[in-house]
């Protein structure tokens, strides 16, 4: 079998697509240059290695012999894997949206050779399908229209720049106050489902930056429908089929609205992000299912999606042996004779095992005779020992089958995501392995994938490269602020503050604010994007809201309170009218907003971990928290404002102050807990 062009690629996503008939070109100049020299239109194709509808159009189609000479002798045909160009993506994405009022994976664009689209689409079929056109149709359909009808192809280009250049408009205002942020708290209340959890109906994904959202609101408002909303879905989300019980981690989203029914890649993202939230929901409510879940995600990471070299790989796919989620599901016949009859009945009826399968093809609703175990209430403490032995068992026998894919690309973004969560965790929990191993990521990436001030996005096979998109900065700058608030560490706090003045001189909107998408020097597609609603992950300009506004608090330096407010200023609109679609965002408004705090722990020798462990414990959202070792000068390199502030009565010394101006000083903890838990300094 002949190799077409990706084989020279690194990406998992395109490497899937060398042995494709399809005559693939990588997203390059010479696929440009070809195409406009033999006056062809471009087939583009964006997916991920993890992506099951990729899977099944590569199948059906870009494996046919028939569907790939329609192709070649139609396209350039252009293979791009999103996860490595996120701005492809989006740029792209955005036209599909317009377009057709979705979008997906995987992404189909048809475009001329100057990148100007005219056909949008995701799936396609290769005969027509699900009310969907078919590729044995619209490729002769796009072959005429290119030779016959050029002027309609010129109409719809014109017409999808134009809608594009609108979607690149923002109406500025004033930087929102508390009004957006309960607008977009009693948005999400009325969304929210009562029953399973969650907000809207099928099909769910976490999304735990709102959790983190409604904690946050929780805390400054006291009202406990929000906490109560929260510990609602962490809870309903770990007991059903979107938490894999037998190995652990989550899966991407479910299909249903009751969690059950899940698509099965597992992403580092939202491992990360998940951490995140099950950490400040036990903060918040002390569930120990909360920690629990905490430390089986990184116990799941730690199995599958870690490196030796201390960094994360991507993702798992969804599928083995050509079948979705076939590694995950069981038949009870095979739970009988793995299991004891007592074991066996007892996961069975624990975890709604059925003989005719409680797991659904997704198209036709008929059961599989397969099941996905999930659970209807909490184990009791006996329940959950008597599984733990049970679940050895199962994952010794899981692992016996074909794997999915490792999408083995380690991304600056998403290993920041999990820098932060392995940081919180590690200092909330006092729990020194986390914290090791989210300054080993960082150690990674500062060696790997930063060379003369330039951040890179992918590492693979001991190679750098992809110039870093905003996502990359964004999130390592949190990472870096994180890492420092757990560990005291001022290098950390040094590396933060380098990568925001990087990413101010390569990515800030000098004329009228906010960070681009991509690097004001990149490749120029249909017009330069710059995000702020969130997604799967948040985005770039929510993160770097908060990370600069914190930063700012810690250092003193005002300017990068500065450019945070120009975000909020330049998004303020959407802010205020579409909130919820934007809550990291206004998590720096609530930030901002709640009277934050600098805590500032001054001491003469290294601090209590004793003093660090209750401090980290408590959930105070709006705060920064700063150590000063009194002989050493460190800390006063980066942060002037320490500088006056003094051990007292030969004791650790505690100072609370607010926008730089502290409060009368004191050793008593218990007066600190006191502060931290209240949501004023009255």
């Amino acid at each position: 079998m002949s190799l077409n062009r990706l084989q020279f690629e690194k990406s998992p996503y395109l490497l899937q697509h060398k042995n494709n008939p399809v005559d693939w070109y990588p997203w390059c100049d010479e696929a440009f240059e070809k195409a406009a020299s033999e006056n062809k239109p471009i087939f583009l194709s964006i997916g991920y290695a993890t992506c099951h509808w990729c899977h099944v159009m590569e199948h059906e189609s870009f494996e046919d012999e028939e569907i790939a000479k329609l192709l070649n002798d139609t396209f350039i045909n252009i293979k791009v894997d999103r996860e490595e160009r996120p701005d492809i993506d989006s740029t792209y994405m955005t036209v599909c949206q317009m377009v057709t009022g979705h979008g997906g994976w995987p992404l189909t664009i048809i475009m001329t050779p100057d990148k100007k689209p005219f056909f949008a689409g995701t799936y396609i079929p290769k005969e027509p399908r699900f009310q969907r056109v078919g590729f044995k149709q619209l490729i002769p359909g796009i072959a005429g229209m290119w030779k016959y009808e050029p002027e309609k192809i010129k109409k719809a280009t014109q017409s999808i720049q134009d809608g594009f250049d609108r979607s690149l408009e923002f109406e500025s205002g004033m930087f929102p106050g508390l009004e957006a942020v309960d607008y977009a708290a009693e948005q999400l209340t009325q969304r929210f489902d009562n029953e399973n959890g969650g907000f809207g109906t099928a099909p769910k994904f976490p999304s735990p930056h709102n959790l983190s959202f409604l904690l946050r609101q929780w805390f400054a408002t006291k009202e406990d429908r929000f906490k109560d909303s929260v510990e609602k879905t962490l809870t309903k989300m770990r007991l059903g089929g979107i938490w894999d019980h037998v190995g652990f981690g989550f899966h991407r989203y479910s299909t249903d609205k009751k969690w059950l029914l899940p698509h099965f890649e597992k992403m580092l993202y939202d491992q990360a992000l998940m951490m995140i939230a099950y950490t400040e929901g036990w903060q918040v409510t002390g569930k120990p299912l909360f920690k629990q879940t905490v430390f089986e995600i990184a116990d799941y990471v730690s199995n599958k999606l870690s490196h030796k070299n201390g960094s994360f790989f991507s993702a798992e796919d969804a599928d083995s042996d050509g079948e979705e989620g076939k590694f995950y599901v069981w038949e009870t016949d095979e739970i009988d004779k793995i299991l004891s009859n007592e074991e066996s009945d007892f996961f069975k009826t624990t975890f709604n095992m059925l003989h005719e399968g409680n797991f659904e093809d997704e198209a036709t609703k008929q059961l599989t005779g397969k099941n996905i175990p999930f659970l209807t209430d909490v184990l009791t403490d006996a329940r959950s020992a008597q599984f733990d032995a049970i679940r050895e068992k199962l994952l010794i026998e899981r692992n016996k089958r074909n794997h999915p894919l490792l999408d083995d690309k380690i991304l600056t973004d998403w290993n920041a995501l999990m820098i932060v969560a392995l940081a919180k965790a590690g200092s909330v929990f006092d729990e020194k392995v986390f914290t090791n191993k989210a300054k080993n990521a960082f150690d990674f990436i500062e060696e790997h994938l930063i060379s003369e001030e330039q951040l890179f996005h992918r590492y693979k096979e001991q190679e750098s490269s992809i110039n870093a998109f905003a996502d990359d900065y964004s999130f390592l700058i949190w990472a870096a602020i994180e890492l420092y608030e757990a560990t005291f560490e001022v290098k950390y706090l040094k590396k933060a503050i380098s990568l925001s003045e990087q990413f101010v001189e390569k990515f800030w909107d000098s004329k009228d604010g906010a960070f681009y998408l991509s690097d004001k020097n990149s490749e120029e597609l249909l017009g330069k994007q710059k995000q702020i609603y969130d997604g799967a992950i948040p985005s770039s300009n929510s993160v770097a809201m908060l990370s600069f506004i914190k930063l700012s608090r810690i250092t003193g330096n005002t300017k990068f309170e500065e450019y945070a407010n120009s975000i909020g200023e330049y998004f303020s609109t959407d802010l205020i009218r579409s909130g919820s679609s934007i809550t990291f965002g206004l998590q720096a408004v609530q930030f901002i907003n709640n009277q934050p705090k600098e805590i500032v722990i001054v001491d003469c020798k290294n601090l209590d971990p004793e003093i660090t462990s209750k401090i980290s414990s408590v959930f105070s959202p709006f705060k920064v928290c700063l150590f000063k070792h009194s002989i050493k000068k460190e800390l006063e390199e980066v942060s002037n404002f320490t500088s006056d502030l003094h051990i007292i009565n030969e004791s650790t010394t505690f100072y609370c102050c607010t926008d730089f101006t502290c409060e009368k000083p004191f050793n008593d903890l218990v007066e600190l807990m006191n502060i931290l838990n209240s949501n004023s300094l009255a």
